[in-house]
């Protein structure tokens, strides 16, 4: 199994021991970047991230460590947030 794999259908910020999505959370797939295939838990988040989106952070992004991955919600699909690029 690769890494991709390995991440794939784990909680983005989640421990690695219980990263698994858990029942009655509501949660949106990134897309792309480097976080792809993550699940971010959108419950109870502000309205206005779930609109215009977040910036997660990430070591695997092309700044490393502090560094952050920028994700903005599909128009049409809130349950998938595509990745814009990368910050310090």
């Amino acid at each position: 199994m690769d890494e991709t794999e390995f991440m794939r259908g784990r909680v983005y910020g989640a421990d690695h021991d219980d990263a698994g999505p858990r029942p009655g959370r509501t949660y949106a797939e990134l897309v792309g970047g480097p976080l792809d295939g993550l699940l971010l838990d959108t419950t109870g988040r502000p309205g206005h991230e779930l609109r215009h989106g977040v910036a997660l952070d990430t070591e695997i992004g092309r700044y490393g460590p502090g560094g952050r991955a920028l994700y903005v919600p599909r128009p049409q699909d809130g349950r998938r947030f595509d990745w814009h690029g990368d910050s310090p």
